[in-house]
């Protein structure tokens, strides 16, 4: 099925919301976790590991991880509501 000129904006623009969550998620967690709040998260240890050394050095690759496929889900279910999945 062709997707009007509306559908298409609506889509597109659901897309890049989606993509600016995510990636403010992900900002959030790198820069605010890792670099902005590390000295008050590294007085919680977890395992032995300072909390803002583990965001620092791990933590952000996870969660980016898991964001991708988290963007993998809502875009199979994006693509349904519009009806441009693959079958």
């Amino acid at each position: 099925m062709e997707l009007n000129q509306n559908k298409m904006q609506q889509y597109w623009k659901t897309n890049v919301l989606y993509l600016f969550v995510l990636l403010f998620i992900w900002f959030l967690v790198s820069f605010g976790f890792g670099i902005l709040l590390a000295d008050q998260l590294n007085t919680v240890k977890i395992g032995g590991v300072k909390l803002g050394f583990w965001f620092a050095q791990q933590g952000s690759v996870y969660i980016f991880v898991i964001l991708i496929f988290v963007y993998v889900y809502l875009m199979n279910k994006l693509d349904k509501k519009f009806d441009v999945d693959e079958k």
